[in-house]
């Protein structure tokens, strides 16, 4: 049995590009009631399907428009590094997303900041905050070519 059926998919892609979007308006694209759209809507958020509902502000606007790509190396003989960070990292607004990677580095995340001097004192608070990191490599986002969370959603019957 698949996931999710025609409707979901539909439901799932149109509240991605747009969560403000009424049942009303979901329910004519997909041609549902607006009650089925409701309870479709209220069973993806249960499930955790749809997981946040968010605004996406633009950076320049809030006067922290820099943005660098951090990867981290973690000490390999400290197994409970990665779980100290992630919780470390959870209570940290300057840090959009941490990705736990293969490659040079173990982690990879997403920072943003007003300008240089501001982002070198996170990073120097990163370090003094969790000793189990041992070295950052930061590149600076120079602009971005395309910045989005959209998941597309597969027909798996296919």
């Amino acid at each position: 049995m698949e996931r999710f059926d025609r409707f979901d998919r539909e439901i799932i892609q149109m509240v991605q590009r747009n969560c403000q979007l009424k049942a009303e308006a979901i329910a004519e694209a997909v041609g549902l009631s607006t009650s089925a759209v409701q309870r479709r809507l209220k069973r993806l958020r249960e499930e955790g399907v749809i997981r946040s509902e968010i605004a996406v502000i633009d950076r320049k606007a809030t006067g922290h428009p820099m943005v660098f790509i951090v990867g981290m190396e973690i000490e390999r003989d400290n197994y409970d590094a990665l779980a100290k960070f992630r919780s470390w990292a959870e209570k940290q607004d300057h840090i959009q997303q941490v990705y736990y990677v293969t490659g040079h580095v173990d982690l990879i995340a997403i920072v943003t900041a007003r300008d240089v001097e501001h982002y070198d004192d996170i990073a120097a608070l990163i370090m003094a905050e969790n000793p189990q990191i041992r070295r950052m490599h930061t590149n600076v986002v120079l602009r971005d070519v395309k910045l989005g969370l959209f998941i597309p959603i597969a027909d798996t019957s296919l």
